[in-house]
């Protein structure tokens, strides 16, 4: 009987998660698509609007927590590409749902160089296909976005890896600067 339930338990889990994931895919921006507005505060309460970066080349991370082993690994690549990503013209920034206060920390414990911006009702997340919301709690999926300076997406990185969604981005980025 209790291995009954721990399969019927099992599969509304998974049924949950991807009735979860099945809504957020139908909101993710394509490729051609108008980057989605947004105006959020950054890690020093300063509000930053996507308008501010037309014209640039702009690098917009969702993350699902600041000062995780995943997060931080993701943030300290992209830190360590500013440089490169500068020098191709791009701006980086790092969404989460956690707040401003939290988000000064992990860039001060990180030396991070560039704006993360607080998402607390996941509603930037939501319209970038990005928030996984289970009711109680809600995190944003590690995906990313290539803004072209026009703002219009050019590419979607969809559930990357931390170590290498930086290069990934550095070596798109180039390719289509030399185009």
């Amino acid at each position: 009987m209790i291995k009954w339930l721990l399969i019927a338990f099992a599969l509304g889990i998974a049924l949950l998660l991807w009735r979860v994931t099945a809504f957020a895919k139908r909101n993710l921006p394509k490729i051609g698509d108008a980057a989605p507005l947004f105006s959020l505060a950054d890690q020093n309460g300063k509000v930053r609007v996507g308008s501010e970066f037309v014209g640039n080349w702009l690098v917009l991370y969702f993350y699902p927590r600041d000062d995780t082993p995943g997060c931080a690994e993701q943030a300290a690549r992209f830190r360590d590409a500013m440089h490169e990503l500068e020098s191709l013209g791009a701006a980086v920034c790092g969404i989460s749902v956690d707040n401003s206060e939290s988000h000064a920390a992990f860039a001060r414990k990180y030396k991070l160089p560039f704006a993360l911006l607080t998402d607390p009702k996941g509603e930037v997340a939501r319209r970038y296909g990005s928030l996984l919301d289970l009711g109680v709690i809600k995190f944003a999926k590690r995906n990313t976005f290539l803004v072209d300076p026009r703002g219009k997406i050019v590419k979607v990185y969809l559930d990357v890896n931390a170590a290498q969604n930086a290069q990934e981005v550095v070596d798109d980025l180039k390719q289509r600067v030399a185009q």
